[in-house]
């Protein structure tokens, strides 16, 4: 049986957090739980990929079921919108292998759910760039 201790419950919350409309900073907690010589690198690396796709999930699902009150609330124009799922329609599937980047990651998800992207391609595409950021930042540890 794998045990799960409080830090990687924390690790996992961190990279949630991270991945929505909140600031966080998940990769420093990841690399501060790397420098335990008994951790087990690949499950570190599992729970904060895990964490963060969740993340992403939520904010797809704000996109998917709220965006039409969610984008008054963060008083986005609709010009920014129009704009932005003309860039998703013709950039969208490849660029969100990216959303794992700083400020174009939440966006990315936003407008994904509300143009009704498929959840599974979502989910693996989101999972295949989020997973590959973490193992590049955990590869000195492994």
């Amino acid at each position: 049986m794998l045990w799960v201790s409080e830090l990687d419950w924390v690790l996992f919350a961190s990279a949630l957090l991270s991945s929505t409309l909140f600031p966080g900073g998940s990769e420093a907690l990841l690399l501060y739980q790397l420098q335990n010589p008994e951790s087990n690198d690949y499950w570190l690396v599992f729970i904060a990929t895990l964490g963060n796709v969740c993340g992403s999930v939520i904010t797809y699902a704000m996109g998917r079921y709220g965006f039409q009150f969610s984008h008054r609330w963060f008083q986005i124009s609709d010009t920014k919108i129009k704009r932005a799922k003309q860039h998703f329609q013709r950039w969208g599937t490849p660029a969100l292998l990216f959303a794992w980047l700083p400020i174009l990651g939440d966006p990315l998800c936003l407008v994904a759910g509300s143009l009704r992207y498929s959840l599974l391609y979502f989910i693996a595409l989101v999972s295949i760039g989020k997973l590959a950021r973490y193992t590049l930042i955990a590869s000195p540890f492994m």
